[in-house]
């Protein structure tokens, strides 16, 4: 090979190169956009009413519509992405903060799990102080369901979920399916509707308690949003 051939490989290879970390690089900076992730779609109060759920009673479970679990009082509740995930850990533990409040103005709070598996609910309970459901259907996380895959691994606002909920001494485990994203709701009863509806966007992007809060305290009496008064 001439000393003109070699220069040419080593420029070809270097430009190879180059280009590969390039586009690894274009692929990491997208990843950390929002132009790849699965609009979310808001749902709508009729969507929500005719979920079936489930009671987690081994012995008799029984079945309902989840209109139930706010037609009274309304209700805060949390669609789990994954009881085992420390994240999801997390968040429920602040919203059990709330309990207290929550408590005073007479709105429950309540959790839907897509699965249960193994004890996985069960070691879940002590981070949540409300009940939780099953939505078999996954209807919760609808009516689009939005997946977030290994893409998450490579953004910087997981990474950043990740050491915030360790540092706190949250652990957790790899059971179950996880990719499915969650929420949170707050929901009015009667007709009055959604008061709040947070969209997990990655994962570990939890709801801001206060927030939550603030859609509670607008909750009104049923007496009041019965129809024809």
């Amino acid at each position: 090979m001439s000393f003109l051939d070699l220069n040419f490989f080593s420029l070809g290879m270097w430009s190879l190169g180059a280009g590969a970390l390039g586009a690894a690089a274009l692929s990491l900076i997208l990843a950390n956009t929002d132009l790849f992730l699965t609009k979310s779609i808001a749902a709508t109060l009729e969507f929500l009413e005719e979920i079936e759920l489930k009671t987690l009673d081994n012995e008799s479970p029984k079945t309902f519509k989840a209109r139930e679990l706010w037609a009274d009082n309304g209700a805060v509740i949390m669609a789990v992405r994954r009881p085992g995930c420390f994240l999801c850990r997390e968040e429920a533990a602040e919203l059990s903060t709330l309990k207290p409040q929550l408590d005073q103005l007479g709105i429950p709070l309540y959790a839907v799990v897509k699965e249960k598996v193994g004890s996985e609910v069960e070691d879940f309970q002590p981070y949540f102080k409300g009940k939780i459901f099953l939505d078999e259907r996954k209807k919760f996380y609808g009516p689009q369901k939005r997946k977030m895959m290994f893409m998450g691994f490579v953004r910087l606002g997981v990474w950043q979920n990740f050491f915030r909920a360790r540092n706190k001494g949250f652990s957790g485990n790899l059971e179950g399916e996880g990719f499915i994203l969650g929420g949170v709701y707050v929901i009015g009863p009667g007709k009055q509707g959604i008061l709040l509806e947070h969209r997990e966007k990655e994962f570990g992007d939890k709801v801001d308690p206060a927030s939550v809060l603030e859609a509670a305290k607008k909750i009104k009496p049923h007496s009041s949003t019965s129809e024809g008064k």
